[in-house]
């Protein structure tokens, strides 16, 4: 089947009437009339190079465009002025359009009559006009009525029932639509607060590590997961994972995943790998099958100040020394969810009084500019760099207000970051 130039299925293309032409003597009296009288609302108003006034006027219930021409006097299209124009508009109840009109001194030829015809327009052939005598209610429920504008240009106003019926319909599937996304955007507003309850309520007291977290969802609710979970003994899991996808569905496993964690977690101080491959199998269990995530796990103690950590699929954690130099924790593992015959191992750190730590998600590194140019790794250590002696929640609004000058408005993904910074104890190893 062939294809419009430009190779584009017609139905595909864009097409709409751009307007009606109405000749007129003076736009801004046509205008006026059309405005006032009518209840008519302005389409658009401007100067084309030539200097004429392009205006043009449309129903507050309708997409056709009526455009008010004043051609030059003696001119061929000046003569059009105060004919028929063949325009016809439809109402559901042409009986109080007529009531109301006519109330603001629009001028009509004669009061509504009923009609075997839809419409009657001017110049029709005689076997179209009214057969049906006005008393009698004819087969097409249909009424008629012609009025003129302030130049005589006369229009027709119609009704049928067929029309009043099509046009109920559509109020009553417009404000079913209307509840049903009042209750959809209800819905979302209750999910938002329930997922923001699921991120830390509370933040453990270390006495060897001061830390912060947050999350910037790029819609209401979102699949970036982050939590401090105190595991006794002075030890602090600090985690941050990332769901495949956005929104809700997104959320949703981004809760399970959290379930799962939280649940487990007595048996992380002790055996981290075994609460990991615990946490996937049940991931697996409860998700579709392309369902994953990637996960940083990792522990801190407060007696020793070791880092003890899991890198699933997740982009590396960056220790930043107290001397400048920059260690990745790469991964250790496979994402979650997918692998139902799962393992990983876990790595150690040494951290000393003046380094920093921190996971985030991909949302901060991959996002981009105008220029579809990614964030990276490269500017996120730059403004870790910089802020380095600042707290860890400030170090993490910097981050976030720097990935916000760099995309602008185009935020694409969860964005999600946790920095901690170790610092000095009398009960240090």
């Amino acid at each position: 089947m062939g294809t419009p130039p430009g190779g584009r299925d017609a139905r595909e293309s864009f097409l709409r009437m751009h307007a009606v032409n109405v000749y007129v003597r003076d736009q801004e009296r046509s205008l006026r009339f059309f405005l006032d009288k009518l209840g008519f609302q302005v389409a658009f108003d401007a100067r084309v190079e030539s200097g004429q006034r392009l205006l043009a006027v449309t129903p507050p219930d309708g997409a056709t465009v009526l455009t008010l021409i004043q051609p030059p006097p003696h001119s061929l299209q000046s003569k059009l002025i105060g004919r028929a124009t063949q325009v016809v508009f439809v109402t559901e109840n042409l009986a109080a359009t007529y009531r109301e009109w006519h109330s603001r001194g629009v001028r009509f030829l004669g009061a509504p009559r009923l009609r075997r015809v839809a419409y009657e327009p001017a110049g029709a052939p005689s076997a179209r006009r009214a057969t049906a005598s006005d008393d009698h209610p004819t087969a097409w429920g249909g009424a008629f009525a012609r009025f003129e504008d302030v130049d005589q240009n006369s229009f027709s106003l119609v009704s049928f029932d067929e029309v009043s019926r099509a046009v109920e319909a559509q109020r009553q599937a417009a404000a079913e639509r209307r509840e049903a996304e009042r209750r959809a955007a209800h819905e979302l507003e209750i999910a938002r607060q329930v997922q923001a309850r699921l991120f830390p309520q509370r933040h453990p007291e270390m006495e060897s590590l001061e830390y912060a977290g947050a999350c910037v969802q790029t819609r209401q609710v979102g699949g970036d997961y982050y939590d401090f979970l105190d595991l006794g003994r002075g030890r602090l899991c600090l985690v941050l994972g990332d769901i495949a996808g956005k929104g809700i569905a997104a959320a949703l496993l981004m809760a399970n995943l959290q379930a799962n964690l939280r649940s487990q977690c007595a048996t992380a101080a002790e055996q981290p790998e075994q609460l990991l491959q615990s946490v996937n199998r049940l991931f697996c269990e409860n998700t579709a099958e392309n369902a994953y995530a990637t996960l940083f796990y990792s522990e801190f103690d407060d007696r020793t100040c070791r880092l003890r950590y899991a890198n699933c699929g997740h982009p590396p954690g960056l220790v930043v020394h107290r001397h400048g130099a920059v260690t990745r924790l790469s991964s250790t593992a496979p994402v979650l969810g997918l692998f139902s015959e799962w393992s990983c191992h876990t790595a150690e750190l040494q951290l000393s009084p003046g380094d920093l730590f921190a996971i985030y998600s991909d949302g901060i590194t991959e996002a981009t500019d105008q220029r579809d140019e990614e964030f990276g790794e490269d500017r996120l250590l730059a403004v870790i760099m910089r802020e380095r002696d600042q707290s860890p929640s400030q170090i993490v609004t910097a981050v976030f207000d720097e990935v916000r000058r760099f995309g602008g408005d185009q935020q694409r993904d969860d964005v999600t970051l946790i920095v901690a910074k170790c610092r000095s104890h009398n009960s240090i190893a």
